[in-house]
């Protein structure tokens, strides 16, 4: 099976490692990994702050990059959100105002094709228990975009659940945002770090070494919150877990 990775800006400039992760996993399962240089941010930035037709290039260079490809990969539930729920909206939004119809279609092609890595590997490959190591006690924070707009449900935690030597503990208020919101934290700084300051304090309190998520914007924002606050605990993309062994440990 061959599919396209679609790392996220996020990743390529600030988290590189998890795109490794990525890889190494899906290569590890047997499957060929493309990367299409063509891809760049998917425009959720752009289109949360309100810029729609800014967002429209986006949309099409994202679309034209990974067309062929039966499947498309990302390591992030707010980018997969983005492609699968706004970028039919967008096309359709843009053929309505008479800019021709080859927007719409080209979004409607990706939207289905897009899957967030936990989707990928439970749903696609059909596999729960991937071969990792992990021996550290770890909770897990649900993103808001893959809990409520993707629907990820208990894929993650399953994923975790098989990982060798890995302890998971339930995390208080899970369900609860962690204030980053994307452009919400830009927007309204003082809540967004009150909601994130809960999230690190239910985290700590579980005794757990490591906050795993599936988004490593969340992620960012917790591990500020975390580091001044100077908390031993640190964060990790779920990726990063999944792809260590007992003969190739994290790094």
């Amino acid at each position: 099976m061959r599919v396209a990775l679609f790392v996220t800006c996020v990743n390529d400039a600030l988290y590189p490692r998890t795109g490794i992760a990525v890889v190494r996993l899906l290569e590890r399962l047997g499957v060929t990994v493309d990367f299409p240089a063509a891809q760049s941010c998917c425009g959720q930035p752009q289109y949360n702050t309100g810029f729609r037709h800014e967002t429209e290039p986006l949309v099409r260079r994202t679309a034209e990059a990974f067309a062929g490809y039966e499947y498309v990969v990302t390591p992030s539930g707010s980018c997969a959100a983005m492609i699968r729920e706004h970028y039919p909206r967008i096309g359709r939004k843009a053929a309505a105002e008479g800019r021709g119809d080859a927007l719409a279609e080209l979004a409607a092609a990706l939207a289905p094709r897009v899957y967030e890595l936990t989707e990928f590997l439970v749903d696609v490959l059909g596999v729960s228990d991937v071969g990792a190591h992990f021996p550290h006690t770890v909770t897990y924070h649900p993103s808001c975009h893959g809990l409520r707009a993707l629907g990820l449900g208990d894929r993650p935690r399953r994923l975790l659940a098989a990982v060798k030597g890995l302890d998971l503990v339930e995390l208080p208020g899970a369900e609860e945002c962690c204030g980053f919101g994307g452009t919400f934290a830009v927007k309204n700084p003082d809540v967004s770090a009150a909601m994130g300051t809960d999230k690190t304090a239910a985290a700590a309190a579980t005794g757990a070494e490591v906050l795993c998520g599936a988004d490593n914007s969340c992620l960012a924002h917790l591990e500020g919150l975390l580091r001044r606050a100077g908390s031993p605990l640190r964060t990790l993309h779920l990726a990063e877990i999944l792809a260590a062994t007992e003969r190739e440990p994290l790094r």
